[in-house]
């Protein structure tokens, strides 16, 4: 097949997203495909693009890493040779209508907010992962948990606040301060008094104009991969310091993972149906990640819901299908099958 992996743009997980897609780019040319790994706000400038995918291995973007914090966005805006105001880069719409598939590597708002999903099915491109609606959904983690809690998912109590709009609300301490639809915990705050709560409100509104304020929960923090309606193995996070932020994600040796995560079978089969809840409620249809907290007394909660979860080499998905013999390349392809499937459905 002719696969564009799509990565990059302009959310604060943009690193992490050109790390996932190279990634998955790797594996799907060791699968047989002819794969092009693609920026979706740099595109590619050129006249030549019906030729691109006989030289895909030359059509392709540099990728360094994920340093230790997220991105200078404004400087990567003025990078752009053409400083277009159109989302889409140079010969992105046209090289996604010439692929059979285009795998989403994008992490954050520009990709899983549900607007690229949308305009992507008015194009008549076809895409793995979920739809415009169920996408948007779970970017919102406001709306999500309202979501969530209707439809008997446990998930920990909270409001939100927006940019400038005076609240009479006053959180509980500790609480957790975090944007609504931000990713990879960046902008998020653990706060225990007044102080830091406006501190944390502060960072929060430096990276969007809608925070959540949520209960603080002492306990295990776990994750749980759903494919096609099917949980994968618990997976267990520990961060070695601190909580489970941008830097105990991405950076080597951060973090002690553990999958199959080390519970009573009663537990782990209680978190991962409420884990194929969470996705059939928001209508997450192939392929999503759900976080959750377990606290001292066996109480769960789900934070949030994840709709193009990470597949860096840190990643928790290729961990959770390792557990159960597939391997990262049998991965990839598994997920752009059933995505295939339901886009076929869909139409």
């Amino acid at each position: 097949m002719n696969i564009v992996v799509l990565a990059g743009g302009l959310s604060p997980e943009r690193d992490v997203s050109l790390v996932t897609g190279s990634k998955v780019c790797e594996a799907l040319r060791q699968n047989g495909h002819n794969v092009i790994l693609m920026d979706v706000f740099m595109g590619r400038e050129g006249d030549d693009v019906a030729h691109w995918f006989e030289k895909s291995e030359e059509v392709s973007v540099t990728v360094s890493g994920i340093p230790e914090t997220a991105p200078d966005l404004a400087a990567v805006k003025a990078s752009r040779a053409d400083q277009s105001d159109c989302f889409f880069g140079p010969n992105v719409i046209t090289l996604c209508q010439m692929a059979d598939i285009v795998f989403m590597a994008l992490h954050g708002e520009n990709g899983e907010n549900g607007k690229i999903q949308a305009a992507f099915d008015l194009f008549g491109i076809r895409y793995t992962g979920s739809d415009y609606l169920s996408s948007a959904i779970a970017m919102n983690k406001e709306l999500a948990k309202k979501v969530l809690a209707a439809g008997g998912v446990p998930v920990p109590r909270g409001f939100a606040v927006k940019k400038g709009v005076q609240t009479s609300k006053q959180p509980g301490f500790p609480c957790v301060v975090k944007p609504c639809c931000g990713g990879s915990s960046i902008g998020v705050s653990i706060v225990n008094d007044q102080k830091e709560y406006e501190q944390a409100l502060e960072e929060a509104f430096r990276w969007e104009d809608e925070v959540v304020v949520e209960q603080y929960i002492q306990g295990r923090e776990f994750s749980i991969c759903v494919i096609d309606g099917k949980a994968l193995p618990v997976i267990e996070i520990a961060p070695i310091s601190g909580f489970y932020d941008y830097k105990n994600k991405y950076q080597a040796g951060s973090t002690v993972e553990t999958c199959p995560a080390e519970l009573p079978e009663i537990q782990t089969k209680e978190m991962q149906g409420y884990a194929e809840l969470a996705a059939q409620v928001i209508g997450l249809d192939t392929y999503s990640r759900m976080d959750f907290l377990m606290d001292d007394d066996g109480r769960m909660y789900c934070l949030e819901a994840n709709t193009l979860p990470g597949m860096t080499p840190t990643s928790l998905i290729p961990q959770e299908a390792a557990a159960i013999g597939v391997s990262y390349n049998e991965l990839c392809e598994q997920l752009i099958q059933i995505s295939l499937q339901k886009m076929e459905k869909r139409s």
